[in-house]
């Protein structure tokens, strides 16, 4: 399969998930709306994510997957198997000391995350509460994410793409269905959400298991003493470990980067946390779709590379992964900061969630949007460091982006208030995808192939006459005023998103660009 038809199945399965996703966000938004309840579900369900992100998709993610495909690509499957099962075993441990000191230390984990939760002590309980209900979740989705880099080696991508639906369809079940069944209860109706997030995790790690047996590779998890000696005496275990201290710091940084936002957030005007993660979850589009996508299917195949001493595919399939990035960020990033205020209304602004929160909401989107070709070519440019088994590179620029994030927010928040923090989130996403793009360039593990220089002025005069259209598409209809009419409100934003695909396009094929071609390269 070619990487290009690798990363379409990845980024149409994403697109699932994130339209199923964005289904969930707007049933919370209307049951729920923004306020105190709402904030302390996010902070609740932000503290099993941070852990999550440190043995899931991030830390053991950047270290396990080039050892594991370097593994496969050398010395075959019976040894990558055993490498498997050693992982697993320690892993799995690792979660259930994790889980438990999470469920005793709680309180203390709110506290540090949003301490100003306690402006409604009300809200601080009902974080702490749904915190060690949720905690948990990160011993799923870590043991998810193994086996997602398992299958993803092996060019199974359906599965891990398409996993995160579960757990959307889950959520959206508990506020529909569980948030009234709950409140005629007389419980707390958020609190439905952290059952829709257990049951969601749940199921998420029992559908890997079909496509791991059929592949041959299911862990098998030693449960004596003497089976955890065995494997964290393993070379490759101890390998991955080694990898995963600098990357613990690197995913360290951005969650404490995460931390301080929240913290800073959370002693702002109630709902400001709730307007940031309502406007992070649409930014979670086209993050998702590109770079996410890409990235998932450029990070085994970089690996083979190296591992195979291939430099010159090596570059190819940066450069191509970066051009991908350009053609398709840049008007996405055009397209948040011109035209946010009708995605925001048209998607969230039902129920509970007021003309305020349409307004808050957008210009945090816009913050993000800023940043959205950054954010989207991290995630192309950093692999290309862990596909070289060199994690300390991105971490030093990551723990220098987080002290340049810090002064952005000193400046900024005092001026936009929570928008600023994502401002400065997406400003900061722009100067580390800059540092590790020069980075490759100067030493010599990427080369750009001829051709940038047209290709940038392309995109660009396409992006402009695409801004222009979006511009006036913004202000010729009155989207807030349209909260009563959502069908008509629907059918509005679907056809300026339609036009909006055939301008850019059509200015591109008019610039000469040729697509297809880009593509199938």
């Amino acid at each position: 399969m070619s990487l290009f038809k690798s990363a379409s199945t990845v980024s149409l399965l994403t697109l699932v998930s994130r339209i199923t996703g964005l289904v969930r966000e707007l049933l919370m938004a209307s049951t729920f709306g923004a306020s105190a309840m709402t904030d302390a579900f996010n902070v609740a369900f932000r503290i099993p994510n941070l852990f999550r992100r440190l043995f899931a998709e991030g830390a053991f993610s950047q270290a396990f997957v080039p050892v594991l495909a370097a593994s496969h690509a050398s010395e075959g499957e019976a040894a990558t198997r055993l490498l498997i099962d050693r992982v697993a075993t320690l892993l799995t441990w690792v979660l259930l000391l994790t889980c438990v000191i999470g469920v005793a230390a709680a309180p203390l984990l709110v506290w540090l995350m949003a301490s100003g939760l306690k402006q409604e002590p009300r809200g601080f309980e009902a974080a702490v509460f749904m915190t060690r209900w949720m905690f948990p979740y990160i011993g799923f989705m870590s043991l998810v994410a193994l086996s997602s880099g398992v299958l993803n080696t092996w060019r199974r991508f359906a599965v891990p793409a398409a996993t995160p639906v579960l757990l959307n369809l889950a959520m959206i079940a508990a506020a529909w269905l569980g948030a009234p069944w709950f409140k005629a209860q007389g419980i707390e109706p958020i609190y439905a959400m952290g059952a829709g997030v257990m049951l969601g995790g749940l199921l998420q790690l029992a559908v890997q298991a079909p496509a791991l047996l059929k592949i041959g590779m299911l862990p098998r998890v030693g449960l004596r003493w003497t089976a955890i000696r065995t494997a964290w005496a393993d070379p490759g275990a101890q390998n991955i470990a080694r990898l995963m201290v600098p990357a613990l710091l690197g995913v360290s940084v951005a969650q404490i980067s995460l931390l301080i936002n929240t913290q800073i957030a959370s002693h702002l005007t109630p709902g400001s946390v709730s307007w940031l993660t309502y406007a992070d979850r649409l930014m979670e589009f086209p993050t998702a779709l590109l770079g996410v996508a890409i990235g998932v299917v450029l990070m085994p195949q970089l690996a083979a590379a190296r591992a195979a001493g291939d430099s010159g595919k090596y570059s190819a399939m940066l450069d191509w992964g970066l051009r991908i990035v350009v053609l398709l960020a840049v008007p996405s990033a055009v397209a948040l900061l011109t035209f946010s205020q009708p995605l925001v209304a048209t998607l969230y602004h039902y129920g509970a969630f007021t003309d305020r929160d349409v307004q808050q909401t957008t210009t945090a989107l816009m913050g993000y949007g800023a940043g959205l070709v950054g954010l989207v070519a991290i995630k192309v440019l950093a692999p290309g460091f862990y596909a070289s088994q060199d994690i300390r590179t991105p971490v030093r620029i990551a723990v220098a982006v987080l002290v340049i994030t810090q002064l952005l927010n000193l400046v900024l928040v005092p001026l936009l208030q929570h928008a600023g923090l994502a401002l400065a989130i997406g400003i900061g996403a722009l100067i580390n995808a800059l540092w590790l793009l020069l980075g490759l360039l100067k030493r010599g593990s990427y080369k750009p192939a001829p051709g940038w220089g047209i290709f940038a002025l392309q995109v660009l005069a396409a992006s402009a006459l695409l801004a222009v259209f979006l511009m006036w598409a913004a202000q010729a209809v009155g989207w807030t005023a349209l909260r009563a009419e959502s069908f008509k409100r629907i059918g509005l934003l679907v056809l300026v998103l339609c036009a909006s695909v055939a301008i850019y396009f059509g200015a591109i094929w008019a610039a000469g660009l040729k697509v297809q071609k880009l593509m199938r390269r």
